[in-house]
């Protein structure tokens, strides 16, 4: 039988070839509808699968905290739907890597909210960190791009959601903690839906306000539907991963769906990453380790 923290291992190696698997659904996804629907979609459906788990088990671990939950929801809504949308622009290996940089905001909510102290060897961490961000942008290239900004912003919500896991993980049973993410990540796509009509923005955020567009063929409907099943999934998984013990082994097997986001982009036709955007994930992932061993 295994221990806590090795179980969250095995959670957390499976949620990290599912997150992969749901980016590559993603990205074929998005020749068809837009970031918004397929974010609606995958969450609609994921509402009715929890709450059939809930209905066949109900929960044992309730609580008051309603406005936690519903901050899981939020946090959880906007990590995605900048996820989405930087995954279908950009390469699936680059979106997800910049995805995979919340352990970095994390540390730093941590040290300027909760006056966590920050040690030498954790600046330097982040430092190694963002500038592996800096070598996948390339700001001071032609390659750079406002997705890339939007999808490290991604990453800071990214931190805020997984930060509320760990605080209501003895609250909430896992299932309702999801429940809270794809109920929110339902309600606000619909409302934004609905106010699109009556709102011009700028183009750069157009994807949040997009026309509503009914999937006219089977094959867009059943990639829907399998990715908000293998979606909901991957969320119990990371779910039940965060709430392990030995984070440290968990936050370093998380970095795993880096190479799997690669492989699965390249068959997908996304071009191989150069040299400089591999030295950004290495040092990524790098400064990502050093960051969970803290």
């Amino acid at each position: 039988m295994l221990k806590r923290g090795d179980s969250g291992v095995g959670f957390m190696l499976a949620s990290a070839l599912i997150s992969a698997l749901n980016g590559a659904l993603t990205k074929i996804l998005s020749e068809d509808i837009s970031a918004l629907e397929i974010v609606f979609f995958r969450n609609f459906i994921g509402v009715f699968i929890i709450l059939y788990a809930l209905k066949h088990t109900p929960p044992k671990l309730t609580s008051g905290k309603f406005h936690l939950l519903f901050s899981r929801g939020l946090f959880g809504f906007m990590a995605m739907i900048l996820f989405f949308y930087t995954i279908s622009v950009i390469p699936l290996g680059e979106a997800i890597t910049l995805n995979k940089t919340s352990p970095f905001f994390v540390t730093i909510l941590a040290f300027f909210l909760l006056r966590e102290h920050l040690s030498l060897r954790t600046a330097f961490a982040l430092v190694i960190g963002f500038l592996g961000v800096v070598f996948i942008v390339k700001p001071f290239a032609m390659e750079f791009s406002f997705t890339h900004i939007l999808g490290l912003i991604g990453g800071f919500f990214a931190a805020a959601a997984y930060t509320t896991i760990k605080k209501i993980k003895d609250m909430y049973d896992s299932r309702v903690i999801v429940l809270s993410f794809v109920g929110v990540g339902t309600l606000l796509p619909a409302l934004l839906f609905f106010v699109a009509p009556y709102v011009t923005v700028p183009e750069k955020f157009s994807f949040l306000f997009p026309e509503f567009i009914v999937p006219a063929t089977l094959k867009v409907w059943l990639l829907i539907a399998l990715m908000a099943l293998i979606s909901t999934l991957s969320q119990w998984l990371l779910t039940k991963a965060y709430s392990a013990k030995n984070l440290s082994v968990i936050g370093v097997i998380s970095y795993t769906n880096i190479p799997f986001a690669i492989g699965f982009g390249w068959l997908l036709g996304d071009t191989f990453p150069d040299r400089l955007t591999f030295v950004g994930i290495a040092l990524i992932i790098i400064g990502g380790i050093l960051v969970s061993r803290k």
